[in-house]
């Protein structure tokens, strides 16, 4: 079993940047790919970005593509999300995810969910 808390969320200007960490617990976190998720008040929660085990494969929303960056820190059981030129519109909250399954972008595949972390952009 994995369990996941989400941190480095906070309050940023448009075109500005965060880092997203996500520490996990539980001995077998490299065998597990990881996502990450974000959604809005009374929306779906919609796929970003996500890595394999080993972090040499990654998967992008299109959206993301070329200013978000997924990587993983095996020895510290922790997955990152470095987000870049952040609009008003990326205000979520942003979550992680472990799948046994590999990487993938649906809510559905995934095994564990963190609780959330709040991004806000403001304009």
């Amino acid at each position: 079993q994995v369990q996941l808390v989400e941190s480095g969320g906070g309050l940023v200007q448009a075109g500005g940047s965060l880092r997203l960490s996500c520490a996990a617990s539980g001995r077998t976190f490299s065998w597990y790919a990881m996502g990450w998720f974000r959604q809005a008040p009374g929306k779906e929660r919609d796929f970003v970005a996500a890595t394999n085990w080993s972090g040499g494969s990654t998967k992008y929303a299109d959206s993301v593509k070329g200013r978000f960056t997924i990587s993983r820190d095996n020895a510290k059981k922790t997955v990152y999300l470095l987000m870049n030129s952040l609009k008003p519109e990326e205000t979520d909250v942003y979550y992680c995810a472990a799948a046994s399954s590999g990487v993938r972008d649906g809510v559905h595949e995934y095994d564990y969910w963190g609780q959330g972390t709040q991004v806000t952009v403001s304009s």
